[in-house]
């Protein structure tokens, strides 16, 4: 690859991670009060998990965008971009909601919203990228299964 786009590649990548880094920081307090009061539903994982798991998914979402963005100009993969962006900001907003307001029921409204996206950004992104379609969906199965762990907190801790 040229050194371009290499420079492309990790741009959307440090863009992806930073969005998640800062959620993380902005949470952190209010993810200790989480993992210390809150009843969680079986299955689920150790707190050191998480940060794994959704660096490795941040990651999978930075390579999948810059597959897109280089990409031929069309109006498919600047769709595809704003589906992105707009799931980065759903995702965003999600930790938030969940940790540090502890809003069980709306974060999983909330996260209802952002599985729809994750799919229709993979729709989307299979018309421009077919290996960035599929590059996202093991964070779509992630937040399949965050949605149950979601929504056992939120039965649980009413």
């Amino acid at each position: 690859m040229k050194k371009s786009v290499w420079n492309v590649y990790a741009a959307w990548i440090l863009f992806a991670e930073a969005a998640g880094a800062l959620s993380g920081w902005l949470t952190r307090e209010g993810a200790k009060t989480y993992v210390q009061t809150v009843k969680k539903p079986p299955f689920s994982p150790p707190a050191a998990v998480f940060p794994i798991v959704w660096s490795i998914l941040f990651l999978l979402m930075g390579i999948g965008a810059a597959r897109i963005y280089l990409a031929a100009p069309s109006d498919s993969r600047t769709k595809s971009l704003r589906i992105f962006l707009i799931q980065l900001i759903f995702n965003f907003f999600w930790s938030i909601i969940f940790f540090n307001q502890q809003k069980f029921g709306a974060a999983f409204l909330w996260l209802l919203v952002l599985w729809g996206l994750i799919f229709w950004m993979i729709l989307s992104y299979r018309k421009t990228d077919a290996a960035a379609a599929w590059m996202q969906v093991p964070y779509f199965l992630w937040v399949t299964f965050a949605a149950y762990l979601n929504l056992g907190v939120w039965v649980l801790n009413r």
